[in-house]
């Protein structure tokens, strides 16, 4: 039986893992985990995210997942936005789920990445 999510692997090119670092790293704050020695000659980078995991994986002829993507909770979604903001990412308001503040916006190869937050 499934009893949790562990990871969420998202692709990205060759030779990723610098701004890989610098965006999940230092512009969202997510600390790098050491990858598996039998893994680390594949490239990428992992980060921990609350009690899971976020991946990063070279993919051989990349492209950037546009629909599917990982939802991100967050504690600040105020902060975190106007940090992404000044890092001149860009953002993408939406307002349609209920009861929620969240926004888009991608990684820096073009995944779509959602950020959101209940309303107080």
């Amino acid at each position: 039986m499934i009893v949790r999510l562990d990871h969420i692997q998202l692709a990205a090119p060759k030779d990723c893992e610098t701004a890989a670092r610098k965006f999940y790293g230092l512009i969202l704050g997510l600390a790098e985990i050491e990858k598996p020695d039998s893994l680390r000659g594949r490239g990428g980078c992992w980060f921990e995210c609350g009690s899971q995991q976020l991946h990063i994986g070279v993919e051989a002829d990349f492209r950037p997942a546009k629909k599917a993507h990982p939802a991100f909770a967050v504690r600040d979604l105020v902060a975190l936005r106007e940090t992404l903001i000044a890092h001149a990412v860009q953002i993408v308001d939406d307002n349609s789920l209920p009861g929620t503040r969240r926004f888009f916006a991608e990684d820096p190869w073009g995944n779509r990445l959602e950020f959101l937050e209940a309303k107080r």
